[in-house]
This record gives C-alpha cells, sequence and structure tokens, in this order.
C-alpha cells in the first residue's frame, strides 16, 4: 500500500463497510493512526540552523539523501507542520528515530 520508506509503512489497517451513494454496501480499508515518537527519545545526530529560503525537503534530502523523509525531521523537532521549522535561525533537529 506504501512506500518502505513511508511514516506509514507497516502500520495496521482496518477495513469498514459503508453504504455508498448509490445504496450499495462498499468496504474502505484505511490505515490505522500513527503514533509520533516523542522527540526526546529520538537520537540527535544534529542541529542545523535554517537558512533563509530552505524548507524541510532540502534538509531532508541534504542529510538524510531523501526529500520525502521531512517527516522524520518534523517528528524529532515534535511538530506537525513542516513551515513549523522553516523560519530563518530556527534549528532542526536532524535525528535517528527510537528503535523499537
Amino acid at each position: 500500500m506504501f512506500t518502505p520508506t513511508s511514516r506509514y509503512a507497516g502500520l495496521p489497517t482496518t477495513t469498514v463497510t459503508v453504504t455508498g451513494p448509490d445504496g450499495e454496501p462498499r468496504e474502505l480499508t484505511y490505515v490505522r493512526r500513527r503514533v509520533i515518537p516523542r522527540p526526546q527519545d529520538h537520537a540527535v545526530l544534529a542541529l542545523h540552523t535554517v537558512e533563509p529560503g530552505e524548507r524541510l525537503d532540502h534538509l531532508a534530502d541534504r542529510y538524510l539523501g531523501d526529500a520525502t523523509q521531512y517527516w522524520r525531521i518534523c517528528d524529532a523537532a515534535g511538530v506537525l507542520r513542516p513551515d513549523e521549522l522553516e523560519h530563518p535561525g530556527q534549528r532542526a533537529p536532524i535525528a535517528m528515530p527510537p528503535s523499537g
């Protein structure tokens, strides 16, 4: 369902039956809620001071080798939206997620 590096990879799914617009039953499968690890449980490798014009996808590409992994930086900082860490002078944690 998701690529191996997706934040949703490996999460359990649930299937529910709903009534479609045509009145017929329809099965919908969705991914269960992702529990975000606590920021203090991440192993911080570096703190990057954000420069004007930088975005988290730029940082993810530079430090993690994959721009789509920006969400790992968000998790380590305890923020939900990338733009919360894109102000010049802010320090963005580059970290490894907790194991287990």
